[in-house]
């Protein structure tokens, strides 16, 4: 039975720069023998920050420190800060129904709580989700339909009014080559105003 198997809290807090203007949502963290990090996309094998160093500085391993085998937090919160783009998770607890970080075998217990992000941050004008189920817990706080990739749709939560972007994901398990989702992740900054170099 689900409810036998132990409930996990977010162990992150939101990342949320006060002049933010994009929101990136996954759906939870891996389990924390995982991390190479602690912060959002953690997992060495996630390509979360090899498409950031490919769409912002056209090299995959701009965050990625060899000699320590991990990604740069200090480096990706100065990047993140820099750029006003926020990153949290649609589900602050979870159920792991078969102990790995499959977005099928989540069961979400707790969603994120969107008004109060929107309160630190009023200048958020795009959330981005990171795969189906993240995009569904969104859509269906603002009652529309799941977006296409790359297809913003317009909605309001809580009062506020923003675009909500479906991305590709970033796991391996997505079966998109990285320059790829590069490209759909370079289309929607630059639609948002960005420079990216793809």
């Amino acid at each position: 039975m689900p409810n036998t198997i132990p409930l996990e809290v977010h162990p992150f807090e939101p990342f949320v720069p006060t002049d933010a203007r994009v929101l990136m949502l996954g759906t939870f963290p891996p389990k924390p023998q995982r991390w190479s990090m602690p912060f959002y996309y953690p997992n060495k094998i996630n390509d979360m920050w090899r498409v950031m160093g490919l769409v912002f500085r056209g090299d995959k391993d701009y965050f990625w420190q060899n000699e320590s085998k991990c990604f740069n937090l200090a480096l990706i919160k100065e990047f993140l800060t820099c750029k006003g783009i926020a990153m949290f998770d649609t589900a602050t607890a979870v159920r792991r129904l078969k102990d790995n970080a499959s977005d099928k075998f989540l069961q979400i217990e707790q969603t994120v709580n969107l008004a109060q992000i929107f309160l630190r941050a009023p200048s958020i004008r795009a959330v981005v989700t990171t795969g189906e189920k993240a995009t569904a817990v969104v859509a269906g706080m603002a009652a529309v339909d799941l977006p296409a990739i790359g297809a913003p749709v317009a909605c309001e939560v809580a009062g506020h009014k923003f675009d909500l972007w479906r991305l590709p994901s970033t796991s391996r398990a997505y079966p998109l080559p990285l320059h790829k989702k590069a490209q759909a992740y370079a289309a929607m900054f630059r639609s948002l105003g960005y420079e990216v170099v793809i």
